[in-house]
């Protein structure tokens, strides 16, 4: 090679952090400049909505990941002709031939949309303050993403062989609503490219009290289905100097306050179940009584009472709906014609979409009111089995990485492209594998944070952890 050759070799390990910048080729330990060089890229690759590109960002992930050695074969970028910028990319780190399926780890690379001026800092500029990374992205779901590609380029250089492929899934899509959604198509259309016996994804963070100490480490074995609902009034109307019984307003009240007042009743799965006979020593008191009876019997009211004044333990207990958007009428002097509210139902696992839509429409009791659905229906995706094939190396990672602190199975309330996945067959866990405190990051909001030693500490548990997985 000649001495030009050389100066490009080394001018592009120094942009992609493979070299320190005393040009020798060694990356301090545990490779963590690499690590730090590569996230930094990633969360200043703007990936919002309609202003970002997450094509860019895949494409630059790509790249690293052919420098460090993947070749075309074991990469799939994928750009939809529809929407350009909201592509993604699969990688495959080859196993030596085993039977079993591969680990599949899925991570989104789109954000939620940042405004310069609302910020103290660059929303897409990574700063390092006061033991915090600060950057839109940085916890939800960059960190992730960038562990996970990181995790691949940093076996890759070992030279580490797992027994069963390694694959990765960077998708757009999972923060809007009616966009392309990489994790839905891949999940739909070339499923071949992403089957695995299971996935790891985002969902539940450690998480940490207001004085930084350990309580749990969480981990999402469920999570609920996202649905909304509209519900619509309709008259014909009138003058308002002649008011009559029968107002499309007044109707709609009533609805609204129905669907207030109904409670789905309490179910349990493998996660909840596991997370409320674990929660409850922490707890104590009353909760932990509540926590013991809910999981002897869910029928027990008094348990369901006391849980549910927790407005998070209320909602890993049921099925919940609530009115989120209203609009109505058409002038002040008239009598309204038409209104239009929507429902946003988050669903227990297993629970079809027709059956939550049954008893709203009972729960209404009153033909005037037209229920129906906003958007396609989402999958009735069902609970992933928690056997001991999935949660003991999570246990065993975290007691080398975070002794002492508790693993606490959950199910996410929320939703994530795991519904996806789940859905086509493939049993999707969610866990960040670093902590958070009780702001949770400021996800989706100002200043979005997270943790120096944290985010390194994730680095160091997923590096743990998927090679008890890889090599089972």
């Amino acid at each position: 090679m000649g001495l030009k050759s050389v100066l490009l070799a080394v001018t592009s390990a120094l942009a992609l952090g493979f070299l320190t910048f005393s040009g020798t080729a060694r990356a301090a330990d545990d490779g963590e400049p690499a690590f730090r060089a590569l996230f930094k890229e990633l969360v200043e690759t703007n990936t919002a909505p309609g202003v970002g590109s997450c094509t860019l960002a895949a494409q630059r992930m790509e790249t690293r990941l052919k420098a460090a050695g993947f070749t075309d074969a074991d990469l799939h970028l994928f750009i939809p002709e529809s929407a350009p910028n909201d592509g993604g990319l699969v990688a495959t780190l080859k196993g030596t031939g085993s039977k079993k399926k591969p680990i599949l780890l899925l991570a989104h690379i789109d954000v939620v949309a940042a405004r310069r001026e609302d910020w103290t800092r660059d929303p897409f500029t990574l700063f390092e303050e006061d033991g915090q990374f600060y950057g839109r992205g940085v916890a939800d779901d960059k960190g992730q993403a960038a562990i996970f590609t990181d995790l691949l380029i940093r076996y890759k250089r070992e030279g580490y062989k797992p027994k069963r492929d390694i694959k990765l899934a960077l998708t757009c899509g999972e923060e809007t609503e009616g966009v392309f959604n990489g994790a839905k198509w891949l999940s739909e259309t070339h499923k071949d490219w992403i089957d695995a016996a299971f996935a790891l994804n985002e969902g539940s963070y450690g998480v940490d009290d207001a004085s930084g100490k350990h309580v749990s480490f969480d981990v999402e074995a469920a999570e609920k289905v996202y649905q909304d609902f509209t519900l619509q009034t309709t008259n014909p109307g009138g003058h308002s100097s002649r008011p009559r019984p029968d107002n499309a307003i007044y109707d709609m009240a009533d609805a609204l306050k129905a669907i207030s007042a109904y409670e789905f009743p309490v179910k349990l799965n493998d996660a909840t179940r596991e997370y409320f006979t674990r929660m409850a020593p922490i707890a104590g008191g009353a909760d932990g009584t509540a926590m013991r009876d809910i999981v002897a019997n869910p029928q027990d009211a008094a348990a369901d009472a006391q849980l549910s004044k927790d407005p998070a333990w209320h909602s890993m207990l049921r099925t919940t709906c609530v009115a989120t958007l209203i609009e109505g009428g058409h002038a002040v002097n008239a009598l309204p014609q038409s209104v239009k509210a929507d429902v946003n139902c988050r669903i227990f696992p297993g629970t079809s979409v027709a059956e939550v839509q049954q008893a709203l429409a009972t729960a209404i009791n009153n033909p005037k009111v037209a229920l129906s659905l906003n958007g396609a229906p989402s999958p009735a995706t069902p609970a992933p089995a928690l056997g001991r094939d999935i949660l003991g190396p999570i246990e065993t990672a975290v007691a080398e990485v975070y002794p002492g602190v508790p693993v606490l199975p959950t199910m996410e309330v929320g939703a994530s492209d795991g519904i996806y996945t789940t859905a086509a067959g493939i049993p999707t866990y969610g866990l960040y594998g670093f902590f958070e405190g009780p702001d949770e990051g400021n996800i989706h909001g100002l200043n979005e944070h997270v943790g120096v030693q944290s985010l390194m500490e994730g680095r160091r548990f997923f590096h743990k952890l998927v090679k008890l997985y890889a090599d089972q």
